[in-house]
């Protein structure tokens, strides 16, 4: 599943009061314990019994073969899929999630008749709050797009546009950050960048992101859970000594990519 328009304005609508953190400035991170009972597609079942804990202020990342949940899990905790009688979220400050999440999809989903700022602008102006435009260029300029705040989106690259999606998340100062696949198409250069990038403007945050790259995740992640087998386990990979974003060609990274591809591997194996 693909985080679509109608998903954009659901996590709009939930945050309906003005954050209280300021541009620059920090809350305490807050943690997630996430216990599923059992997500399923279609009416068959796909994961049971599946718990996971995000660190406070820490990147995880997700990885897994297609059709094994991923997307649904960060669905279930953006409150925009029902979760199955016997799961729960729960926080380390014991607040609920509703209002403090921002979820960044595979797409952009920029506004095709809005400009760069505009669009960056648009979750406040859904809110009915007054457009801090300030802070929105201050965090244009973050992301190296100062000098297109007039642009749209048509005349932008693919890695341009998904830069304004990044401004356009950090603009909602959610203390959860939930990331799908943002990168997946850009090309390789693009995409290094790009990674340094979130990792940089994320440090405060709670992030949870779903890549099906293994490197990708070795780069950028605090920590690495692999969702693996039938039935579906989560599987965390032991955590690395150096901070993200990473060099990946250091002797730990090579042992860990072995450990994740011998997982991954083993669905490969199980298949039909």
């Amino acid at each position: 599943m693909v985080a679509n328009d109608t998903d954009a304005a659901l996590l709009a609508a939930q945050r309906g009061k003005p954050s209280p953190r300021l541009a620059g400035a920090n809350l305490p991170p807050v943690g997630v314990q996430i216990n599923l009972s059992q997500i399923a597609f279609s009416g068959k079942p796909i994961l049971e019994d599946l718990s996971l804990t995000l660190t406070a202020g820490e990147h995880t990342c997700l990885l897994g073969p297609s059709g094994v949940g991923k997307t649904s899990i960060l669905k279930s905790l953006a409150g925009l899929i029902p979760m199955a009688e016997g799961s729960s979220i729960q926080t380390t400050d014991d607040e609920p999630v509703v209002g403090r999440i921002a979820y960044m999809g595979q797409s952009d989903l920029l506004l095709p008749w809005a400009s760069v700022l505009d669009n960056v602008l648009i979750g406040q102006k859904l809110k009915g709050e007054r457009p801090n435009e300030g802070k929105a260029i201050e965090l244009l300029k973050l992301v190296g797009l100062a000098a297109n705040l007039a642009d749209r989106p048509d005349t932008l690259s693919g890695g341009m546009r998904q830069r304004v999606a990044l401004a356009r998340t950090l603009m909602e100062d959610a203390p959860i950050l939930l990331v799908d696949e943002p990168f997946s198409a850009l090309d390789a250069i693009t995409r290094h960048k790009l990674q340094a990038l979130l990792c940089d403007l994320t440090r405060d945050r709670t992030v949870l992101m779903i890549t099906h790259d293994p490197m990708e995740a070795l780069r950028v992640a605090d920590q690495i859970i692999v969702l693996c087998g039938q039935p579906v386990k989560a599987v965390k990979i032991e955590k690395l000594a150096t901070a993200a974003p990473r060099d990946l060609g250091s002797p730990d990274i090579s042992d860990r990519y072995d450990q994740i591809m011998s997982l991954l591997e083993l669905d490969l194996r199980d298949m039909p």
